[in-house]
């Protein structure tokens, strides 16, 4: 992904206050998401109008292709109730953030004589939820969060807010292809572990290297981590759990896991 600075887009490029369910800022129109790329300004998601083709939506798609912004094609309803029906059939989302490249992240904490610590979020969608992991991540040493491109939660002023402000610490890396991405991550030496419900090594079992290079992996709060990503880890932990409940909120299974990470990494920097 072509890295671009982050700047909140103006009345220039047709900002527009979304309604509450959204509360995310928004630009419309398909002249106006065009010049919001060649300003540089970092969109989350774009809607576009389903059936409406032309060559200005043809550029739109094709420069999300380039940055990797995912782009939805919807009904007219879904344009009208964002904008009250003054679309053109094109909604493009501001991101309150900016995602950096995953590979500059590692290549720069290696040079550093760094350790790093990793989170892989797999189809993690509820907003708070993600919130709430990026703020346990920073707390807990993260040096990025890796999210995909389609199928996780849309990164707004709900997910900044419930995070505390951790979302302006911590990386965030967009990737378009998780499973390259963990490919990439075992090339360089990562060790990848996945945090799920489907094995039977605990993670108070014998203590899993996690003080080393490490991506650990999340999934998502309905089904957990997609096989094609579980085939890829090196080892998968299971959380202990006492209660009659099976299993626990991904964003309390995230603090646990990663708490084990930072109790490690401060272990082998006190010996």
């Amino acid at each position: 992904m072509e890295s671009r600075q982050n700047k909140h887009v103006g009345n220039r490029y047709g900002g527009h206050r979304v309604p509450k369910e959204e509360k995310s800022e928004m630009i419309f129109g398909s002249r106006p998401i065009l010049e919001a790329f060649s300003a540089g300004k970092e969109l989350e998601k774009i809607f576009l109008l389903r059936g409406a083709r032309n060559p200005t939506t043809d550029e739109i798609v094709a420069q999300a292709k380039r940055f990797e912004v995912p782009v939805v094609t919807v009904p007219a309803e879904k344009l009208d109730r964002l904008t009250r029906k003054n679309h053109q059939g094109a909604v493009a989302f501001i991101s309150p953030i900016t995602y950096q490249p995953l590979s500059e992240i590692v290549t720069s904490l290696f040079e550093q004589g760094k350790s790093p610590l990793v989170l892989v979020l797999d189809r993690v969608t509820d907003v708070r939820n993600f919130g709430s992991i990026a703020r346990n991540a920073e707390c807990m040493g993260v040096d990025a969060i890796v999210i995909p491109s389609r199928g996780g939660a849309q990164i707004n002023a709900d997910a900044v807010k419930t995070s505390a402000g951790a979302l302006h610490l911590v990386p965030v890396c967009r990737e378009p292809n998780l499973k390259e991405t963990l490919d990439y991550l075992k090339d360089y030496g990562f060790n990848i572990v996945a945090c799920t419900e489907k094995t039977e090594q605990m993670l108070t079992d014998q203590p899993v290297d996690m003080a080393g290079p490490t991506a650990i992996i999340m999934g998502s709060e309905e089904d957990g981590i997609s096989p094609e990503y579980l085939k890829r880890a090196d080892v998968k932990l299971r959380i202990p759990l006492m209660g009659q409940i099976g299993s626990l909120n991904v964003s309390v299974a995230t603090g646990i896991i990663l708490y084990e990470a930072m109790r490690q990494r401060l272990r082998d920097r006190q010996a």
